[in-house]
């Protein structure tokens, strides 16, 4: 069982994304500033994910955006708010939907993976957050595990969506 004190500590860990330009994601960061006059911090394209990267500041601004993006680019757009601590990262990756509650687990078995639990009230909102097929949870969880470094990170993070038992 992980303390209130280590899982606070845990999930205030400063994050950085890096990552790699490549020919695509410059081509979209150049749209997307063009489209929005937003300069976004990062561009990841996964599968038939995109997501944009944007600070806090202009995230209200680019996401009267997203209808016009979404149909001129025909793809599952996001734009996520580009947060330096952890628990701000995962809450802007589910904007739209209430969290009720982030659990931490770290599992001895698996080479000391860490695992965060996002627990939600209804299936429905479960489902909005694994997404179609579980596309979503697992594009994210490849964000995590190959783009976002933190300080003194010893494990990779793997994010798993639960329903909370009453």
């Amino acid at each position: 069982m992980i303390s209130i004190t280590e899982s606070n500590s845990f999930f205030s860990k400063k994050v950085n994304i890096k990552k790699k330009f490549y020919n695509k994601e410059l081509y979209l960061l150049q749209y997307f500033r063009q489209k929005t006059k937003i300069y976004p911090e990062n561009v990841i394209v996964l599968r038939n994910f995109i997501f944009f990267f944007v600070k806090n500041e202009n995230y209200f601004k680019a996401k009267r955006y997203l209808k016009a993006i979404r149909k001129q680019l025909r793809s599952k757009i996001l734009i996520i708010r580009a947060e330096n601590t952890l628990i701000k990262l995962l809450f802007s990756f589910f904007p739209d939907l209430y969290i009720h509650d982030i659990k931490l687990d770290i599992i001895e078995k698996n080479n000391g993976r860490t695992i965060i639990n996002v627990c939600f009230l209804t299936y429905e909102e479960r489902g909005v957050a694994i997404g179609r097929n579980g596309d979503y949870i697992k594009a994210i969880n490849v964000i995590f595990e190959k783009y976002i470094t933190s300080e003194n990170d010893r494990f990779p993070i793997l994010i798993k969506c639960e329903i909370i038992d009453f």
